[in-house]
């Protein structure tokens, strides 16, 4: 996302904390290509994704959030961030086994939020937009000319969104404050023997699932946690991985993805592939599972991710 000013950015207000209708609006926000233009800070805001609760609470705007769709797990939040969720209308969790939001879209336009985060399939920006409502797709996930992830995709979402909600000083924070916990965890790893890792997305009741690239979010974080990234030489975010792929690799530690379900039947899917028991990580029980955005999209709740990584398998060396 890039932001870029329309009118004057010169409000004298605190850019931090400044009310609706302040300096630097109208602005226009360039999403996936689209360029998406504000008036002012959005007051109802539709999450059609779980990814953005953290930094819409972290500049202390979650109470814009009229409207929710999907599952929003409380592993990812705190209490008083998990009560605030209940709080909010919900379009029901309807999530198909690859964890895709099922939803209509006149159910989202009947109730004219001014913002939409998150765009499931079979709903479209432009359908949206010609009822007058925004959206916003994580970058990562744009159709078209992603690059390789990084932890400064965070940091420029979380400036966006500061941008868009008129919460520049609070973003800022956020952000020196991510930045600190990625070098204490870079820190904490320094002398440890370098092993190699996968992150996957398995399918819980046959084939052997997902993996993913050097443009996802997990290459980052493996790095940072100090793994090497076995599929890392794979410029996609995520790609359809074969068992006889998996066993060549032979990481010797795996994080699994998942959004729902039980964790026992996510590693038991990979567990159960045909020779997956030659693999050093099943062998050794190297395995982590974890719920999927604490590596995907990025976001704050990728470095809670990445402290995860690093402390269950640096406790268990």
């Amino acid at each position: 996302m890039v932001a870029t000013a329309c009118g004057s950015a010169d409000s004298g207000a605190d850019s931090g904390d400044a009310p609706a209708g302040a300096g630097g609006f109208p602005l226009t926000v360039r999403n996936c290509g689209a360029e998406v233009r504000f008036d002012a800070p959005p007051e109802r805001v539709a999450l059609l994704e779980s990814a953005p609760v953290t930094i819409l609470d972290g500049l202390g705007v979650l109470d814009r959030a009229v409207l929710r769709a999907g599952a929003f797990p409380e592993e990812y939040y705190d209490e008083p961030t998990n009560r605030a969720i209940a709080g909010i209308e919900s379009l029901g969790e309807n999530v198909d086994t690859s964890g895709h939001l099922q939803l209509s879209q006149e159910s989202i336009i009947a109730q004219q939020p001014e913002l939409v985060l998150g765009l499931p399939d079979g709903i479209t920006r432009e359908s949206l937009s010609g009822n007058g409502i925004n959206t916003l797709v994580q970058p990562v996930y744009c159709p078209d000319d992603v690059d390789a992830t990084t932890f400064d995709d965070v940091y420029e979402q979380i400036e966006t969104y500061g941008t868009v909600f008129d919460r520049a000083e609070r973003a800022t924070t956020m952000i020196a404050g991510l930045r600190e916990r990625v070098t204490e965890v870079e820190r904490s790893v320094e002398g440890r023997p370098q092993r190699t890792a996968a992150v996957l997305y398995p399918t819980v009741g046959g084939g052997s699932g997902y993996a993913y690239g050097n443009r996802s979010m997990a290459h980052p974080q493996l790095a940072a946690a100090g793994f090497t990234n076995v599929f890392g030489d794979v410029d996609e975010r995520v790609f359809e991985v074969t068992t006889e792929q998996l066993i060549a690799a032979d990481p010797e530690v795996l994080v699994l993805l998942h959004t729902d379900g039980d964790p026992r039947e996510v590693r038991g899917a990979v567990e159960s592939l045909p020779g997956a028991q030659s693999l050093r990580a099943v062998r050794d029980g190297q395995i982590l599972v974890q719920l999927f955005n604490f590596t995907e999209p990025p976001t704050p709740l990728s470095m809670d991710g990445l402290e995860r990584i690093a402390d269950h398998f640096g406790a268990s060396r």
